[in-house]
């Protein structure tokens, strides 16, 4: 009964956030006039959990840099501005897109409805989580021709020496999502079997689905948090020289929460991994600012629990910023950059990774997608000894692979820009030394 009524009491919740959501429908405003350098977004909107995050997921999978963003939803409503351009650092002029913005902010349902997600009723899901190692992508695919699967998209992330595979397959012969329920369970053993290695220590996950709908990067993000990926063991993050992100959690009496101020390298898409992360341990950002006009970028908010409460302990800010600093770590794409674009056929992949894995080469990263019959992949790779990967590997992988098919990209994580200085980033920065602010030491810091 006590089930019943609580099932009752969110379905009346919901159907109530839906009436107000059609009676003050989202107001969308684009600006390209106010800046001389960006598209001003602006939404306002009834308020409800999550709403950020659906709105950073359109403008990320439009594929936009947040240079800029304001972020106020205290209370019932909901108002962000975002300053935006396009990869080039162009403002967005295209109508088309324009209009595409208007059309998907502005519904009165979920935005993300709408965008970035991938309908996999034609397709099988498979989601893997375990212990990284040298060739264990190589392994996966090699299950997965072998089971007569052919893979049409796939996203790999590793940190910290964990992996999640996001993995969409059909079957060989059909063409169509894999259903017949013994074969489903051959493919989730053998799976299994493969992501367990030598670590008995940690759980192995594996899960198989015939059909859904999926946001990729949002999943990745909630499999790694819930592996428990921003624990850092004796064996170390496998980090290297790369430079840490600095979080800082302190407490805000006078208002009664807590403030979140995060600097780090900038790179595309940090603004969605960061409050994608905090929306999944179930945090309201109800005020925020973030700059990311510089080489590094800048981010503060003032959250609460979803129970209201700031953060209560030591422990729960502990959590908060080794989940941030991993949320931000996890697409940093350590290695050298390979874009494989060739004409697609079963079992290729499997062949890419096995020639890698046969030159001693570890993916740390892998974005695998077919669009029109092509296979468009990319791959971030390192020696799987850690040292620097040697160029006449790459060039005899390049001639046994195809010259013309696989390229070598510049790293963008190479780069060797200085950070700037900026004493006015932080929105709240002066307020740190009021009273009604406690920080119990708890910031990561790393030159």
């Amino acid at each position: 009964m006590e089930t019943t009524n609580r099932t009752y009491s969110r379905n009346m919740e919901d159907e109530y956030q839906k009436f107000i959501r059609r009676m003050n429908p989202p107001r969308v405003v684009i600006d390209n006039e106010s800046c001389k350098n960006a598209t001003i977004i602006q939404v306002d909107s009834a308020n409800k959990h999550g709403i950020l995050l659906e709105v950073v997921q359109v403008l990320t999978d439009l594929n936009f840099i947040v240079t800029k963003a304001y972020i106020s939803s205290d209370g019932g409503w909901f108002m962000d501005v975002f300053n935006v351009t396009d990869q080039e650092g162009n403002k967005i002029r295209d109508q088309g897109i324009l209009d595409y913005i208007q059309k998907v902010l502005g519904s009165d349902t979920s935005f993300t409805n709408s965008i970035g997600v991938t309908p996999s009723t034609d397709r099988t899901v498979i989601e893997l989580t375990g212990s990284d190692r040298p060739g264990l992508l190589s392994e996966v695919c090699a299950v997965l021709t072998h089971l007569k699967c052919n893979v049409l998209n796939a996203e790999v992330w590793t940190h910290n020496t964990r992996a999640a595979f996001i993995v969409q397959v059909t079957d060989k012969e059909s063409g169509s999502a894999v259903s017949d329920p013994e074969r489903l369970t051959t493919i989730k053993q053998m799976l299994s079997y493969i992501l367990e290695g030598s670590n008995k220590a940690r759980e192995a996950k594996t899960s198989v689905v015939s059909h859904g709908v999926v946001h990729t990067e949002r999943r990745l993000h909630q499999m790694m948090l819930a592996d428990r990926d921003y624990e850092r063991g004796t064996g170390g993050g496998g980090d290297g020289d790369t430079r840490r992100p600095e979080v800082n959690v302190v407490n805000w009496y006078d208002k009664d929460c807590s403030v979140v101020s995060i600097r780090c390298k900038d790179r595309p898409k940090l603004l969605f991994d960061t409050i994608c992360t905090l929306t999944d341990m179930e945090y309201i950002v109800f005020h925020g600012h973030v700059d990311a006009e510089g080489p590094e970028a800048y981010q503060e908010y003032c959250i609460r629990h979803v129970d209201g409460s700031p953060v209560k302990s030591e422990a729960e800010r502990e959590r908060m910023i080794q989940c941030i600093e991993a949320a931000i770590e996890r697409r940093v794409s350590e290695g050298l950059k390979l874009e494989l674009c060739t004409t697609d056929r079963v079992g290729l992949l499997s062949d890419v990774t096995r020639i890698f894995r046969e030159n001693s080469l570890t993916v740390t990263r892998a974005e695998v997608a077919t669009r029109g019959g092509k296979a468009i992949n990319t791959f971030y790779v390192r020696d799987a000894s850690g040292y620097s990967v040697d160029s006449k590997i790459i060039e005899s992988i390049r001639k046994e692979i195809g010259q013309t098919m696989l390229k070598v990209k510049n790293n963008p994580q190479d780069s060797n820009t200085s950070p700037q200085e900026s004493p006015t980033r932080f929105l709240f920065g002066g307020l740190f030394k009021s009273k009604s602010f406690v920080n119990f030491g708890l910031v990561r810091s790393y030159s």
